[in-house]
C-alpha cells in the first residue's frame, strides 16, 4: 500500500514504524526537516519537508495514487483540512485525528464523509473507552469483547492458589471439559510467548485467554482470582482524558476527581454531574488519605506527568487499591506494568495507532486491537469464500506457529475452535498473533 502520514509527532512516527515493518510505501510529511532526517535514519520511510497544511503543493500524483492518507498533526483543524483536500485530490481513504471528543459524540459520520473525511479518530475518546472496559472487568489486565461479549479475550495474572500453576496446558485439560476457553499466550519477564500443549504456566504469569461469556467467572477462579465489583473510583488529573473518563464512569460508579489547578476545577465541576471534584495536589499522599484514598476500589492516574502517574498507582497498590491504571506518554514504559506492579499502563497514542491499523490490514478485517505491553495483535477477520483458511481443518493449515485461530462467531453462535474445526465463508474469526507473523496470516484470509 502507498500510505501518506501527515504529522511526525508521536502518533505519526509510531504508525510509520509499524507500517514500515510490513513493507508498505510510507511517505511522512512534516515541516520539521531535522526531525524528518532523524526519523529517516531509523526507519525506512520517504520524507517530505513541508507544512502539512500546504498539501496542495505536494505532487498531486503521489496523493491521487495513495491508498491511505492519515492526518495526525497536533492540530485537528489542520488534520481535517488535509483530509478534505487529500480526498478531493484522489486519495482512496482519509483518516483525521481530532482532539475534541464532542465531535465523535455527535455521530455525524456521513456528514464528514461527504466533506472527504472517511474516518475520525480521537485518541482521548479511545483511551476513555479503554479505561471503562478495564474498570468493568477489574480482575483483568486487558479485556477485549467480540460480538457484544459472546467471545472475550482477556489477560489475567496467575496466583499461587491457581490449579493451573506449574502444570502444562495438556495436564490442565481436565479443568476445561466443555472446551469453552483456551489460553493463547503469556507474558513473562517482559517477553510474550504463545501457549502450546507443553507450555508450563507459572505463578505471576500474565496469561491471555479467549473464553465464551458463560465461562469467564469460572476461569477467573481457576486463575486464583475473584471477580470483584468496583464502586468507588479516584481519578488523578483534570486533563481532557480525566474529565471524559469521569463523565463516562460517573453514570455507574462513585467518582472523585482530583485536580491541583483551582480554575480548572471550577470548569470541570460545571461539566460533570455526579463526580466529586477536589482542588488538591495529587502528589500529597496524606491529603489523598484524608479524601478517602484508602476507601477506593480503583485509582486512575491520568495527569500529564507519566512518572507521577506510575508512582501514584504504586502508592495506591500499597494502600490496598484493587485496580490501578496509569497513563504514560513515554513509549518505553509500556512494557513495564507487569514488572513494577501497576495493573495497566495505557498510552492513548498507541491506542489510536492500533485503531488506525485495521485500515491497513489485508483480508476482510472488521477490527484490530493491541494488548497493553504485548507485541501482539488481535484481529477479527470475516472469512471470504475460497480463501486459503477454508480449505482444510485448522490443524492442517500450516498456520504460523506464532499465531492462533482463537475464536469464531458462526451464525451468531460463539465457538472456541480446536484442531479439527474448519472455517467457512462469513465466519467471524478472531486471530491472536505476535506482530512478526501478521503479514503471513493475512495471506490465509485473502
Amino acid at each position: 500500500m502507498k500510505i501518506i502520514i501527515a504529522g511526525a509527532g508521536d502518533v505519526g512516527v509510531h504508525l510509520a514504524k509499524l507500517l514500515a515493518d510490513e513493507s508498505h510505501d510510507i511517505y511522512l510529511i512534516d515541516k520539521n526537516e531535522e526531525r524528518l532526517k532523524s526519523i529517516s535514519s531509523q526507519i525506512d520511510v520517504f520524507t517530505i519537508a513541508v507544512d502539512a497544511k500546504s498539501i496542495a503543493d505536494i505532487d498531486q500524483k503521489l496523493i491521487s495514487t495513495s491508498d491511505l492518507l492519515i492526518a495526525v498533526t497536533s492540530s485537528e483543524e489542520t488534520n481535517m483540512l488535509i483530509s478534505i483536500l487529500g480526498k478531493k485530490m484522489g486519495a482512496k481513504r482519509t483518516i483525521a485525528r481530532i482532539n475534541d471528543v464532542s465531535i465523535i459524540k455527535q455521530k455525524k459520520d456521513e456528514f464528514y464523509k461527504e466533506l472527504g473525511i472517511d474516518t475520525l479518530i480521537s485518541p482521548t475518546h479511545l483511551a476513555t473507552l479503554e479505561i471503562e472496559r478495564l474498570i468493568r472487568q477489574a480482575s483483568f489486565t486487558d479485556d477485549l469483547e467480540f460480538e457484544n461479549g459472546k467471545l472475550t479475550v482477556f489477560g489475567i495474572s496467575l496466583t499461587s492458589e491457581s490449579p493451573l500453576v506449574n502444570k502444562s496446558v495438556k495436564e490442565s485439560a481436565s479443568l476445561n471439559p466443555n472446551l469453552t476457553f483456551k489460553p493463547l499466550a503469556l507474558h513473562r519477564d517482559e517477553s510474550t510467548l504463545l501457549v502450546r500443549n507443553d507450555t508450563i504456566l507459572k505463578e505471576n504469569d500474565i496469561v491471555y485467554f479467549i473464553s465464551l461469556k458463560e465461562s469467564i467467572q469460572k476461569l477467573t477462579k481457576l486463575c486464583g482470582r475473584e471477580n470483584f465489583k468496583i464502586k468507588d473510583i479516584m481519578i488523578l488529573g483534570g486533563s481532557r482524558i480525566g474529565v471524559y473518563t469521569a463523565e463516562l464512569l460517573e453514570k455507574h460508579y462513585r467518582v472523585t476527581l482530583v485536580e491541583k489547578d483551582r480554575e480548572r476545577c471550577e470548569e470541570i465541576a460545571a461539566i460533570l454531574n455526579k463526580t466529586l471534584v477536589i482542588n488538591m495536589d495529587g502528589h500529597d499522599v496524606k491529603l489523598l488519605e484524608e479524601e478517602g484514598l484508602t476507601d477506593m476500589d480503583a485509582l486512575i492516574s491520568v495527569t500529564a506527568d507519566s512518572e507521577m502517574n506510575i508512582m501514584s498507582s504504586l502508592v495506591g497498590k500499597k494502600y490496598g487499591i484493587k485496580k490501578t491504571i496509569a497513563r504514560i506518554e513515554n513509549f518505553d514504559y509500556i512494557h513495564l506494568s507487569q514488572s513494577i506492579g501497576v495493573d495497566t499502563l495505557i498510552n492513548k497514542k498507541i491506542i489510536a495507532a492500533s485503531n488506525i491499523f485495521k485500515y491497513v490490514r489485508k483480508g476482510n478485517v472488521s477490527s484490530v486491537a493491541n494488548l497493553h505491553g504485548v507485541d501482539a495483535e488481535i484481529i477479527e477477520f470475516i472469512v471470504k469464500a475460497n480463501s486459503k483458511v477454508t480449505t482444510a481443518p485448522i490443524k492442517s493449515l500450516k498456520f504460523p506457529k506464532t499465531s492462533n485461530i482463537a475464536g469464531v462467531i458462526r451464525d451468531g453462535v460463539a465457538i472456541i475452535p480446536f484442531g479439527n474445526f474448519q472455517l467457512m465463508e462469513n465466519d467471524k474469526t478472531v486471530v491472536f498473533s505476535l506482530t512478526e507473523s501478521i503479514h503471513e496470516i493475512e495471506k490465509f484470509f485473502q
